[in-house]
């Protein structure tokens, strides 16, 4: 039976087996990232201290990417994602114990946090790049999009659940479903038939990592989409660490409105994806990148200027929905522009502006919503998000003949550059209508 468009990449068994794997893993997840914010919250009652666990768990994420991406692009990146997956489950475990004996300190959440930032630093660069590996190119769109459905789908689910559990029985419960839910991605990675593929050695590690940035700033398509992507992560996406201040003091709905909120969150990023899913190429998607991203800043501020829980709940529908948009367009363009040979450590770039940006916009949010309060804090960061978004937009026309050049590169698509700013339809593209039918 021929699977409908949307959910092309499941055809391939390994990608299956991940994405199994990884769906019921994400929801695990989610479920600590709401509940630990919540014991940060219940233990200290402080908004500084919330932005400051979200630096500790982050900030590791900026600083060890490039090594990251070295060994993503040197070693078997199958092999880095089950490690990287197994040391997740081991940290998970032992917040799980310390928070069920009641032996939790503010200062083991902390350590935690920032060892499982030097986990991710390794983990999303190799995992990023292992869905080349798992794929043809053709389907490489479809496979990044539904890997972000997985992703946001668990954002509904997972803090769902949480806000229950911690409301019923509390955090520690949370963290443990977390670890086992660890169980089923490495299995279904242990179930995979990979044929191991023998990567570049450079002469030096130092030599590695310069390439990667030298592509980088060389390529100023990707260039841009990264810078603007930094900007989202530092001034935008702190929201979500102020959230249980929103649900709390402002919303007054408790550890249950948090669940709420942050699934709400969720089915806007889901449907996000899903529409991302049934994307047959990547025309037309730098403008996407520019207006979901000058959305997202719009939302921001309005959600920060709402008083009704109800009212907050649906804007963060739309507000999920830009966010993946924008995340999730860049990451598909900047995956098709790379060569295999460098993916590890451009997407250990990605990392680091996605990531690794996040938690100084964290530690800024949590000190300045000390002083101005969380809603200004949020507002002014939609304000920012808004005007970077507009400048990109003024950049973007320029951008489009470099991009297409990449993308040709990697035989992904093939012609003249100029036609990008005709309109001309592309060749690939026509390939995949006739093959269609």
């Amino acid at each position: 039976m021929q699977l409908p468009v949307t959910l092309r990449a499941l055809k391939y068994r390994n990608f299956r087996l991940f994405a199994g794997g990884q769906l019921i893993s994400l929801i695990g997840t989610w479920m600590q990232n709401v509940a630990q914010s919540w014991l940060v919250y219940r233990l200290t009652g402080s908004s500084v201290l919330l932005g400051m666990v979200g630096f500790a768990g982050q900030i590791p994420v900026f600083l060890a990417s490039p090594a990251g991406g070295i060994v993503a692009d040197r070693f078997s990146r199958y092999r880095v994602v089950i490690g990287t997956q197994t040391a997740s489950m081991l940290l998970a475990v032992v917040l799980s114990f310390l928070t069920l004996t009641h032996t939790v300190q503010i200062w083991h959440i902390f350590l935690l946090a920032a060892l499982l930032g030097v986990v991710n630093a390794f983990d999303v660069p190799a995992r990023q790049a292992f869905i080349v590996d798992m794929v043809d190119k053709n389907d490489l769109i479809n496979a990044i999009a539904l890997n972000s459905s997985m992703f946001n789908g668990a954002r509904i689910a997972g803090p769902a659940i949480a806000g229950i559990l911690v409301a019923a029985i509390g955090e520690g419960w949370c963290f443990f479903a977390n670890a086992v839910s660890y169980v089923a991605v490495i299995v279904g990675l242990l179930l995979m038939r990979v044929q191991e593929t023998r990567r570049e050695q450079p002469s030096s590690a130092l030599a590695h990592v310069i390439d990667g940035f030298r592509f980088v700033r060389r390529n100023a398509p990707i260039h841009a989409l990264l810078i603007l992507l930094g900007v989202m992560s530092l001034t935008g996406m702190p929201f979500a660490v102020l959230m249980p201040i929103f649900a709390d003091q402002i919303l007054h709905g408790g550890a249950r409105g948090l669940g709420v909120l942050m699934g709400a969150s969720g089915v806007g990023a889901l449907a996000g994806a899903l529409l991302l899913a049934t994307r047959r190429s990547v025309r037309g998607l730098g403008r996407w990148v520019a207006w979901s991203a000058m959305s997202f800043g719009v939302l921001l501020i309005l959600f920060a200027g709402s008083r009704s829980f109800w009212l907050s709940a649906g804007l963060m529908v739309p507000v999920g929905f830009a966010m993946m948009i924008q995340m999730g367009s860049s990451n598909t363009l900047i995956q098709t522009m790379v060569p295999d040979h460098l993916r590890g450590r451009v997407m250990s770039v990605y990392s680091m502006m996605f990531l690794g940006m996040a938690p100084i916009g964290s530690a800024l949010a949590g000190v300045v919503a000390g002083k101005i309060g969380a809603p200004w804090t949020v507002a002014w960061g939609g304000v920012i998000c808004s005007a970077g978004a507009f400048l990109f937009w003024l950049r973007l026309p320029g951008l489009r003949v470099g991009a297409r050049r990449l993308i040709v590169a990697q035989q992904l698509a093939g012609g003249d550059p100029a036609q990008e700013l005709t309109g001309a339809s592309l060749p690939y593209e026509r390939a995949e209508e006739n093959s269609a039918e």
